[in-house]
Parts: structure tokens; C-alpha cells; sequence
């Protein structure tokens, strides 16, 4: 198996996989294939507890269903895309070398990995799209490939050593990293701050990614101009039109 990741703003992962060698991702992930590639549906795969992991991962909001790619008699190509301009990152996964991942940072990985849920809790209603904040925890054995929104920053942080973010901009971490969701502290920083009223406190020993666009806030920022009183087809058409000027700028910025 190779691997070769294009594209600085919209990265794309390309798997070269030999014949019997395979690759799983969520359904719906696929960007494009040769034709050796062979598509099997499973509701299990990746589920890390058989049907319990699966009921979790759904009830987390998870998709139930994975998809796996495998080359039958000739080699192949199957290709996976990010959703938003941000990176792709490879770790090597192994028993007490695990990753907690945001609920959207799993793109694929080799089918002895396993998905299962590392973190929920409730942080109030139209937080994270009413879902709480919710962490995937990749196990088992082998590679498994991140999705990270925006630009990259890699904190590397020593036995006792505590960073606090805000939970949106938590990519991904080492299982050696203790995390845990505190409050802002004072009233008036709750209040009168801007920042959320929630932090994700993490402490080392380990490596954490950090993603510099949540989803939810770039989901937030453009909601505000979506028009209250226009029907759900004038809502897409100007959710589009701004998403795609979002990108078009990234693109031009990266040109200069």
C-alpha cells in the first residue's frame, strides 16, 4: 500500500492499494476509484464493540454504515477528499498508541482499526449543532487518515503540562492526554466574554492537533446571513454562494 496526499488548501488522499489490500471510511466519503477497486457496505466495520460500537458511534452521530475498498486481482486507486479547506494527517495507530478525534476528523483507515466513541457531553442546546461535543477514539492496529479543518498547529505537551482551548478547535490528541471540559472561569468572562462559556482542558504527556476552523464556528458565521423568512431553496442558494466566495478567497490567498 502507498499513499500520497495532493493539494495544499483542499487536500485530497490517494491510496494505492494491492491486490487484497483494502481501506474503510464512512459511507459517503468516496471522491473517486479505478476499476479494480471493490466496494463492500458493512454496518460493523470500524465499530470497535460489534453492534454496541455500532449503536454508540450512531447515537453519537455517526454514520451506520462504513464502506470498504479493496482491490480485487489488480491493483488500485481509490481516492478520498476533504469537505473544507484544512489538512490531512497520518497516525500510526496501536494498543496504548490511540487517538481521540473530533466527530468529524475521521476520513479512512485500515481495516484493523476500530472506531468507537472516546468522549460525549451535553454542552446545551445549539452548541455543536445541538449534538454536545462528542470525540471518536481510533483503535486497534494500523494507519488511520485525519481530516483537521483550516491550518494545522501541533502542540507537543510534557508530563503535567495543561493547554485550554476552545472545544472547537480540538483536532485531535494522543490517548495519553487528559482531557476534560471546564467552565470559563468568573461570570463575567461567561457573560460579557464572546469566547463560550466552555473550555476543553487538555494536560500532557502527549501530542495534540489543533484545527483553526471548527466546523460549528464557520457553520455559525454564515448562518447569521442565511435570510429567516426565505424557504429552505433560497437558504441553500446563499449558504452555497457563500461557502463557495469562503473557499475562492482561500484559494486566491494561497496564489499570493
Amino acid at each position: 500500500m502507498q499513499t500520497r496526499i495532493q493539494g495544499t488548501v483542499m487536500p485530497v488522499l490517494e491510496v494505492q492499494l494491492d491486490p487484497d489490500d483494502g481501506v474503510f471510511a464512512e459511507s459517503g466519503e468516496l471522491s473517486w476509484m479505478t476499476a479494480s477497486i471493490q466496494m463492500t457496505t458493512h454496518t460493523q466495520m470500524g465499530g470497535g464493540g460489534g453492534l454496541l460500537g455500532v449503536f454508540k458511534r450512531v447515537v453519537s452521530g455517526g454514520s451506520l454504515f462504513m464502506t470498504e475498498y479493496r482491490a480485487v486481482r489488480t491493483p488500485g486507486v481509490v481516492a478520498f477528499a476533504t469537505k473544507v479547506p484544512g489538512h490531512i494527517v497520518p497516525v500510526s495507530v496501536s494498543p496504548g498508541n490511540e487517538y481521540l478525534v473530533h466527530r468529524h476528523g475521521f476520513l479512512c483507515a485500515t481495516p484493523q482499526v476500530t472506531i468507537g466513541v472516546g468522549f460525549q457531553q451535553s454542552l446545551g442546546a445549539g452548541i455543536f449543532g445541538g449534538n454536545g461535543f462528542i470525540l471518536q477514539k481510533l483503535g486497534g492496529t494500523g494507519t488511520a487518515w485525519l481530516e483537521l479543518s483550516g491550518e494545522l498547529i501541533r502542540k507537543d505537551l510534557a508530563p503535567g503540562e495543561t493547554l485550554r482551548v476552545h472545544p472547537g478547535h480540538v483536532g485531535a490528541f494522543q490517548s495519553s492526554v487528559s482531557f476534560q471540559i471546564t467552565t470559563v472561569p468568573g461570570i463575567k468572562n461567561a457573560i460579557f466574554g464572546g469566547d463560550g462559556i466552555f473550555l476543553a482542558s487538555l494536560t500532557g504527556p502527549g501530542t495534540v492537533w489543533l484545527q483553526t476552523l471548527p466546523i460549528s464556528r464557520l457553520a455559525h458565521q454564515i448562518a447569521e446571513y442565511l435570510p429567516s423568512n426565505e424557504s429552505g431553496g433560497g437558504r441553500a442558494t446563499v449558504g452555497g454562494a457563500l461557502i463557495g466566495g469562503i473557499v475562492g478567497s482561500l484559494l486566491n490567498g494561497d496564489d499570493n
